[in-house]
């Protein structure tokens, strides 16, 4: 019984238990002008190649990020935002926000993530928390629930602040949740966005600042910064046959040939292997209480990011003991598992493939009749 439950807790467990900061040994990519600098594989949550990747260092607007992941996780992408007088006037990049001025939140978002609008990130902090420091608390809640720990928000813009740092590593798992949100991943993969207020004043086409879209092939974003103080900060995905990189630069005066450089390495070495379809890794196990067996299959489709050379490996069944009968489709059997040669581990639940009533039951139980 203890180790059903063990299962129980792992299976519940799962999404949290992707790695988030594992370095492979590999050939490193060309010399990199970058302070700091990561390449992150997206799907299975870990650092492929680091330089100083977990230095504190600030990121400028690369901010912005959080700034809409917080966003999109609290509000509709439709709902109306009045410009408050507090947001307006804010220094640095801007698409001059008039108090009273109403958007939706989708439009304030490609202000944010295309143009950088710092303005665009005040309204958007008044709009969610009321105001820029019970948002930039809302930013350090949701960076320690990524396990984030050398990660601290003083605002949603990234202007310069003492204690508003993060470290190349955990920049890449921010963006990596980001991205994981589809209306996050199509914004910053837009090139050119007309933005307008909803009475259709005054619009503006923004471009979006993040050269790499032009520059590399399957480039989707994703954030630009530059302080004087920050220097260049770059977070850039590329996707290409399934396989989704992120790659960070922090201080990189040369950052866009630092990013290519980053996926080429990423897109040489690995790739995203699918390791079993849904439903296609199937196993008979007695039913103790029915004299039977029945047929447990894996529930979800299993892909692992693995070298390009490297053998599939094999999966690893973990069942739960002694089942008995009756057992609903879909009931847990317990986990199948890959683990490859870095100890990267790929999990799915193992569930039973049809309804199985008690033994000599009249029909009633599960559709069965009585």
């Amino acid at each position: 019984m203890k180790r059903y439950i063990s299962i129980l807790l792992l299976l519940a467990l799962l999404p949290a238990l992707r790695p988030t900061a594992i370095t492979v040994a590999a050939a490193e990519p060309a010399s990199l002008s970058a302070e700091c600098a990561t390449l992150y594989d997206a799907e299975n949550r870990r650092v492929l190649y680091g330089k100083n990747a977990s230095k504190r260092h600030p990121m400028a607007s690369t901010t912005k990020i959080m700034t809409a992941l917080i966003a999109l996780e609290a509000l509709p992408l439709d709902t109306v935002i009045t410009v408050p007088r507090e947001a307006t006037g804010i220094e640095g990049s801007s698409v001059y926000l008039r108090e009273g001025e109403q958007y939706t939140l989708e439009a304030l978002l490609y202000a944010l993530l295309l143009q950088s609008a710092n303005d665009a990130a005040a309204v958007i902090a008044y709009a969610v928390s009321g105001g820029i420091e019970p948002f930039a608390e809302q930013m350090n809640a949701r960076a320690g629930a990524l396990g984030l720990t050398d990660t601290h928000f003083e605002n949603p813009h990234g202007l310069d602040s003492d204690e508003h740092y993060t470290t190349a590593a955990e920049l890449a798992v921010i963006a990596s949740e980001a991205l994981a949100r589809p209306d996050f991943y199509r914004i910053v993969s837009t090139r050119r966005y007309i933005f307008t207020s909803l009475n259709g004043e005054n619009p503006r086409t923004l471009i979006n600042h993040n050269k790499m879209l032009m520059l590399y092939d399957g480039a989707v974003g994703v954030k630009t910064g530059y302080t004087k103080r920050c220097g260049r900060c770059l977070v850039t995905a590329a996707e290409r046959d399934g396989l989704l990189l992120v790659s960070v630069t922090l201080d990189a005066p040369d950052d866009w040939s630092d990013h290519q450089a980053l996926l080429d390495y990423g897109f040489e070495q690995y790739e995203s292997r699918l390791l079993a379809e849904e439903g296609t890794l199937t196993l008979e196990i007695p039913i103790f209480n029915a004299g039977i067996t029945a047929t447990v299959k894996n529930r979800d489709a299993m892909r692992l990011v693995i070298k390009k050379d490297a053998p599939t490996p094999a999966p690893t069944f973990d069942l739960r003991p002694s089942p008995v009968a009756p057992i609903r489709a879909g009931e847990i059997a317990g986990i199948v598992s890959f683990t490859d040669g870095d100890g990267i581990t790929v999990s799915s639940p193992l569930v039973f493939s049809e309804d199985l009533p008690l033994p000599n039951q009249r029909k009633g139980w599960f559709g069965f009749g009585r």
